[in-house]
Protein backbone atom coordinates (compact mmCIF):
# COMPACT_ATOMS: atom_id res chain seq x y z
CA UNK A 1 0.00 0.00 0.00
CA UNK A 2 1.56 3.52 -1.28
CA UNK A 3 2.01 5.96 1.60
CA UNK A 4 0.60 9.35 1.42
CA UNK A 5 2.14 10.57 4.52
CA UNK A 6 5.69 12.09 2.68
CA UNK A 7 3.23 13.59 0.36
CA UNK A 8 0.76 15.09 2.77
CA UNK A 9 3.93 15.98 4.75
CA UNK A 10 5.29 18.19 1.78
CA UNK A 11 1.82 19.55 0.81
CA UNK A 12 1.54 21.11 4.69
CA UNK A 13 5.38 22.60 4.29
CA UNK A 14 4.63 23.78 0.64
CA UNK A 15 1.82 25.80 1.87
CA UNK A 16 3.47 26.73 5.09
CA UNK A 17 5.80 28.47 2.41
CA UNK A 18 2.73 29.82 0.23
CA UNK A 19 1.48 31.33 3.19
CA UNK A 20 4.81 33.18 3.89
CA UNK A 21 5.63 34.11 0.79
CA UNK A 22 2.00 35.66 0.38
CA UNK A 23 2.54 37.38 3.30
CA UNK A 24 5.91 39.31 2.50
CA UNK A 25 4.03 40.05 -1.22
CA UNK A 26 1.74 41.66 0.84
CA UNK A 27 4.08 43.72 3.01
CA UNK A 28 6.36 44.64 -0.59
CA UNK A 29 2.45 45.50 -1.82
CA UNK A 30 1.82 47.76 1.34
CA UNK A 31 5.63 49.50 1.12
CA UNK A 32 5.25 50.25 -2.21
CA UNK A 33 1.75 51.69 -2.56
CA UNK A 34 2.99 53.75 0.82
CA UNK A 35 6.07 55.25 -1.09
CA UNK A 36 3.28 55.83 -4.54
CA UNK A 37 1.08 57.41 -1.89
CA UNK A 38 4.00 59.93 -0.20
CA UNK A 39 5.32 60.38 -3.78
CA UNK A 40 1.92 61.65 -4.89
CA UNK A 41 1.41 63.56 -1.91
CA UNK A 42 4.83 65.38 -2.42
CA UNK A 43 3.92 65.88 -5.80
CA UNK A 44 0.34 67.30 -4.65
CA UNK A 45 1.80 69.55 -2.08
CA UNK A 46 4.01 70.81 -4.75
CA UNK A 47 0.96 71.81 -7.14
CA UNK A 48 -1.24 72.94 -4.05
CA UNK A 49 1.53 75.63 -2.97
CA UNK A 50 2.37 76.16 -6.72
CA UNK A 51 -1.83 77.22 -7.23
CA UNK A 52 -1.44 79.16 -4.14
CA UNK A 53 1.33 81.26 -5.27
CA UNK A 54 -0.28 82.69 -8.01
CA UNK A 55 -3.24 84.31 -6.01
CA UNK A 56 -0.69 85.31 -3.37
CA UNK A 57 1.09 87.48 -5.98
CA UNK A 58 -1.77 89.23 -7.64
CA UNK A 59 -3.22 89.54 -3.99
CA UNK A 60 0.01 91.36 -3.38
CA UNK A 61 -0.28 93.75 -6.46
CA UNK A 62 -3.64 94.74 -5.71
CA UNK A 63 -2.61 95.96 -1.84
CA UNK A 64 -0.01 97.31 -3.80
CA UNK A 65 -2.01 99.53 -6.31
CA UNK A 66 -3.89 99.87 -3.11
CA UNK A 67 -1.46 101.58 -0.89
CA UNK A 68 -0.64 103.74 -3.61
CA UNK A 69 -3.86 105.26 -3.88
CA UNK A 70 -3.64 105.45 -0.20
CA UNK A 71 -0.37 107.47 -0.11
CA UNK A 72 -1.72 109.98 -3.28
CA UNK A 73 -5.09 110.81 -0.89
CA UNK A 74 -2.89 111.31 2.11
CA UNK A 75 -0.32 114.09 -0.18
CA UNK A 76 -3.48 115.06 -1.50
CA UNK A 77 -4.84 115.79 2.27
CA UNK A 78 -1.89 117.23 3.79
CA UNK A 79 -1.64 119.30 0.22
CA UNK A 80 -4.62 121.14 1.18
CA UNK A 81 -4.56 121.48 4.87
CA UNK A 82 -1.09 122.96 4.12
CA UNK A 83 -2.74 125.32 1.14
CA UNK A 84 -5.56 126.32 4.09
CA UNK A 85 -3.11 127.18 6.42
CA UNK A 86 -4.83 125.21 9.14
CA UNK A 87 -2.70 123.80 12.45
CA UNK A 88 -3.52 120.06 12.73
CA UNK A 89 -2.64 120.26 16.41
CA UNK A 90 -5.26 123.18 17.37
CA UNK A 91 -7.90 121.70 15.27
CA UNK A 92 -7.31 118.27 17.22
CA UNK A 93 -7.60 120.17 20.71
CA UNK A 94 -10.40 121.73 20.25
CA UNK A 95 -12.55 118.38 18.84
CA UNK A 96 -11.30 116.95 22.06
CA UNK A 97 -12.21 120.17 24.07
CA UNK A 98 -16.31 120.16 23.37
CA UNK A 99 -16.79 124.00 22.96
CA UNK A 100 -20.50 125.35 24.19
CA UNK A 101 -23.05 126.07 21.96
CA UNK A 102 -22.30 129.53 21.69
CA UNK A 103 -18.83 129.96 21.29
CA UNK A 104 -18.81 127.18 19.09
CA UNK A 105 -21.46 128.71 16.93
CA UNK A 106 -19.40 132.28 16.99
CA UNK A 107 -16.54 130.15 15.96
CA UNK A 108 -18.19 128.60 13.30
CA UNK A 109 -19.21 131.55 12.42
CA UNK A 110 -15.78 133.14 11.97
CA UNK A 111 -14.85 129.86 10.34
CA UNK A 112 -17.14 130.05 7.41
CA UNK A 113 -15.97 133.51 7.09
CA UNK A 114 -12.66 132.64 6.43
CA UNK A 115 -13.52 129.88 4.67
CA UNK A 116 -15.23 132.39 2.33
CA UNK A 117 -12.68 134.31 2.23
CA UNK A 118 -9.58 131.36 1.16
CA UNK A 119 -12.34 130.05 -1.10
CA UNK A 120 -13.64 126.40 -1.45
CA UNK A 121 -12.11 124.13 1.58
CA UNK A 122 -12.20 120.70 2.82
CA UNK A 123 -13.13 120.37 6.10
CA UNK A 124 -13.39 116.73 6.09
CA UNK A 125 -9.96 117.08 4.93
CA UNK A 126 -8.86 116.29 8.71
CA UNK A 127 -10.73 112.81 8.79
CA UNK A 128 -10.00 111.86 5.38
CA UNK A 129 -6.51 111.89 6.18
CA UNK A 130 -7.19 110.04 9.79
CA UNK A 131 -8.99 107.16 7.37
CA UNK A 132 -6.39 107.12 4.84
CA UNK A 133 -3.62 106.73 7.44
CA UNK A 134 -5.38 104.19 9.64
CA UNK A 135 -6.39 102.02 5.86
CA UNK A 136 -2.50 102.60 4.80
CA UNK A 137 -1.51 101.05 7.93
CA UNK A 138 -4.21 98.09 7.40
CA UNK A 139 -2.84 97.45 4.04
CA UNK A 140 1.05 97.94 5.11
CA UNK A 141 -0.22 95.21 7.54
CA UNK A 142 -1.42 92.78 4.80
CA UNK A 143 1.53 93.44 2.69
CA UNK A 144 3.88 92.34 5.28
CA UNK A 145 1.73 89.36 5.63
CA UNK A 146 1.04 88.37 2.71
CA UNK A 147 5.17 88.64 1.69
CA UNK A 148 5.83 86.38 4.86
CA UNK A 149 3.75 83.66 3.52
CA UNK A 150 4.62 83.97 -0.17
CA UNK A 151 8.31 83.38 1.67
CA UNK A 152 7.41 80.58 3.31
CA UNK A 153 5.80 78.95 0.10
CA UNK A 154 8.81 80.18 -2.06
CA UNK A 155 11.00 77.80 1.05
CA UNK A 156 8.20 75.00 0.90
CA UNK A 157 8.48 74.41 -2.82
CA UNK A 158 12.09 74.54 -2.93
CA UNK A 159 12.48 72.08 -0.14
CA UNK A 160 10.28 70.19 -2.06
CA UNK A 161 12.23 70.57 -5.31
CA UNK A 162 15.50 69.80 -3.41
CA UNK A 163 13.82 66.43 -1.52
CA UNK A 164 12.54 65.52 -5.44
CA UNK A 165 15.73 66.25 -6.81
CA UNK A 166 17.67 64.11 -4.26
CA UNK A 167 15.53 60.92 -4.50
CA UNK A 168 14.91 60.80 -7.93
CA UNK A 169 18.51 61.57 -8.44
CA UNK A 170 19.47 58.62 -6.12
CA UNK A 171 16.95 56.13 -8.08
CA UNK A 172 18.55 57.30 -11.77
CA UNK A 173 22.20 56.57 -10.37
CA UNK A 174 21.16 53.25 -8.32
CA UNK A 175 19.22 51.96 -12.07
CA UNK A 176 22.24 53.66 -14.41
CA UNK A 177 24.58 51.18 -11.76
CA UNK A 178 22.23 47.99 -12.11
CA UNK A 179 21.79 48.74 -16.29
CA UNK A 180 25.68 48.89 -16.70
CA UNK A 181 26.52 45.68 -14.51
CA UNK A 182 23.76 44.03 -16.35
CA UNK A 183 23.87 44.91 -19.39
CA UNK A 184 27.77 43.38 -20.13
CA UNK A 185 26.24 39.91 -18.22
CA UNK A 186 23.80 39.46 -21.01
CA UNK A 187 25.59 40.55 -24.33
CA UNK A 188 29.32 38.61 -22.89
CA UNK A 189 30.73 42.28 -22.64
CA UNK A 190 30.13 45.67 -23.97
CA UNK A 191 28.86 48.72 -22.01
CA UNK A 192 25.36 50.74 -21.46
CA UNK A 193 24.50 53.45 -19.78
CA UNK A 194 21.22 55.99 -19.23
CA UNK A 195 21.90 59.77 -19.77
CA UNK A 196 19.75 63.07 -18.91
CA UNK A 197 19.00 64.70 -22.23
CA UNK A 198 18.48 67.92 -20.22
CA UNK A 199 20.14 70.02 -16.81
CA UNK A 200 17.15 69.76 -14.61
CA UNK A 201 16.15 66.32 -13.35
CA UNK A 202 12.91 66.96 -12.97
CA UNK A 203 12.10 68.08 -16.10
CA UNK A 204 14.93 65.84 -18.37
CA UNK A 205 14.17 62.85 -20.50
CA UNK A 206 15.99 59.62 -20.05
CA UNK A 207 18.79 58.39 -23.18
CA UNK A 208 19.91 54.95 -23.34
CA UNK A 209 23.39 54.60 -24.59
CA UNK A 210 24.18 50.44 -25.84
CA UNK A 211 27.47 49.55 -27.15
CA UNK A 212 27.50 45.83 -27.48
CA UNK A 213 30.74 43.99 -28.02
CA UNK A 214 32.66 45.03 -31.41
CA UNK A 215 30.22 47.84 -32.11
CA UNK A 216 30.43 51.78 -31.97
CA UNK A 217 27.29 52.69 -32.01
CA UNK A 218 25.73 55.09 -29.31
CA UNK A 219 21.56 54.53 -29.78
CA UNK A 220 19.84 51.39 -29.61
CA UNK A 221 18.03 52.74 -32.91
CA UNK A 222 20.77 50.91 -34.93
CA UNK A 223 20.71 47.47 -32.63
CA UNK A 224 19.16 44.75 -34.65
CA UNK A 225 15.77 43.12 -32.74
CA UNK A 226 17.62 40.75 -30.71
CA UNK A 227 19.95 43.26 -29.07
CA UNK A 228 16.90 45.73 -28.51
CA UNK A 229 15.26 42.74 -26.90
CA UNK A 230 18.66 42.18 -24.40
CA UNK A 231 19.09 45.72 -24.11
CA UNK A 232 15.34 46.50 -22.53
CA UNK A 233 15.40 43.46 -20.50
CA UNK A 234 18.71 44.94 -18.88
CA UNK A 235 17.11 48.00 -18.32
CA UNK A 236 14.23 46.53 -16.85
CA UNK A 237 16.07 43.64 -14.80
CA UNK A 238 18.20 47.11 -13.69
CA UNK A 239 15.39 48.52 -12.57
CA UNK A 240 13.66 44.89 -11.20
CA UNK A 241 16.74 45.31 -8.84
CA UNK A 242 16.36 48.09 -7.35
CA UNK A 243 12.97 47.48 -5.31
CA UNK A 244 12.92 43.06 -6.05
CA UNK A 245 9.28 41.99 -5.91
CA UNK A 246 8.64 37.75 -4.78
CA UNK A 247 7.61 37.15 -7.88
CA UNK A 248 8.39 38.31 -11.86
CA UNK A 249 6.63 37.92 -14.64
CA UNK A 250 7.69 37.75 -18.61
CA UNK A 251 5.81 36.97 -21.07
CA UNK A 252 7.60 35.61 -24.47
CA UNK A 253 10.49 38.16 -24.06
CA UNK A 254 13.19 35.54 -25.30
CA UNK A 255 10.89 35.57 -28.76
CA UNK A 256 13.16 37.63 -30.77
CA UNK A 257 16.80 36.14 -29.37
CA UNK A 258 18.88 33.48 -31.33
CA UNK A 259 19.94 30.33 -29.27
CA UNK A 260 23.82 31.58 -27.36
CA UNK A 261 21.53 35.02 -26.37
CA UNK A 262 18.78 32.82 -25.03
CA UNK A 263 21.42 30.95 -22.94
CA UNK A 264 22.73 34.09 -21.48
CA UNK A 265 19.06 35.16 -20.80
CA UNK A 266 18.11 32.03 -18.91
CA UNK A 267 21.66 32.05 -16.86
CA UNK A 268 20.65 35.37 -15.52
CA UNK A 269 17.02 33.99 -14.76
CA UNK A 270 18.73 31.08 -13.04
CA UNK A 271 20.71 34.08 -10.92
CA UNK A 272 18.03 36.23 -10.51
CA UNK A 273 15.63 33.13 -8.97
CA UNK A 274 17.40 33.16 -5.53
CA UNK A 275 15.86 36.02 -5.01
CA UNK A 276 12.42 35.85 -6.36
CA UNK A 277 10.10 33.80 -7.95
CA UNK A 278 9.91 33.67 -12.45
CA UNK A 279 7.02 32.80 -14.11
CA UNK A 280 7.33 33.22 -17.79
CA UNK A 281 5.43 32.47 -21.07
CA UNK A 282 7.93 30.84 -24.09
CA UNK A 283 7.94 29.06 -26.47
CA UNK A 284 11.57 28.52 -26.72
CA UNK A 285 13.24 24.83 -25.44
CA UNK A 286 16.41 26.06 -24.40
CA UNK A 287 13.95 28.60 -21.37
CA UNK A 288 11.68 26.02 -20.95
CA UNK A 289 14.72 23.64 -19.85
CA UNK A 290 16.05 25.52 -16.97
CA UNK A 291 12.23 25.96 -15.63
CA UNK A 292 11.42 23.51 -12.21
CA UNK A 293 7.57 23.10 -13.54
CA UNK A 294 5.88 23.38 -16.96
CA UNK A 295 2.20 24.44 -17.47
CA UNK A 296 0.87 23.71 -20.74
CA UNK A 297 -2.35 24.49 -23.00
CA UNK A 298 -3.23 21.44 -25.31
CA UNK A 299 -6.68 21.42 -27.48
CA UNK A 300 -7.62 17.70 -27.86
CA UNK A 301 -10.94 18.66 -28.69
CA UNK A 302 -11.97 21.55 -30.89
CA UNK A 303 -12.92 24.44 -28.39
CA UNK A 304 -11.80 22.81 -25.40
CA UNK A 305 -8.48 23.76 -23.57
CA UNK A 306 -6.67 21.58 -21.05
CA UNK A 307 -3.93 22.19 -18.90
CA UNK A 308 -1.05 19.67 -18.62
CA UNK A 309 1.24 20.90 -15.73
CA UNK A 310 4.96 18.94 -15.33
CA UNK A 311 7.43 18.83 -12.52
CA UNK A 312 10.68 18.28 -13.23
CA UNK A 313 11.94 17.48 -10.31
CA UNK A 314 9.52 15.23 -9.80
CA UNK A 315 10.05 13.17 -13.20
CA UNK A 316 13.57 13.18 -12.61
CA UNK A 317 13.34 11.65 -9.41
CA UNK A 318 10.49 9.37 -10.96
CA UNK A 319 12.98 8.47 -13.97
CA UNK A 320 15.81 7.88 -11.16
CA UNK A 321 13.41 5.30 -9.13
CA UNK A 322 12.25 3.71 -12.66
CA UNK A 323 15.78 3.02 -13.84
Amino acid sequence: MYDEAPLEQRLQQALATRREREQVLVAARDTLENMEASLKAIDEERHATEQKLEPLRERIAEMRLKEQEARLSEEQFAQQLAAAGANEEEVAQQQEKGMRAGALQGEINRLNDEIKGLGAVNLAALEELHAASERKAYLDAQSRDLNEAMATLADAIRRIDRETRERLQHTFDAVNRHFSEMFPALFGGGQARLVLTGEEILDAGVQVIAQPPGKKNSSIQLLSGGEKALTALSLVFSMFQLNPAPFCLLDEVDAPLDDHNTGRFCELVKKMSKQSQFLFISHNKITMEIAEQLLGITMQEAGVSRVVAVDIEEAMRLSEAAA
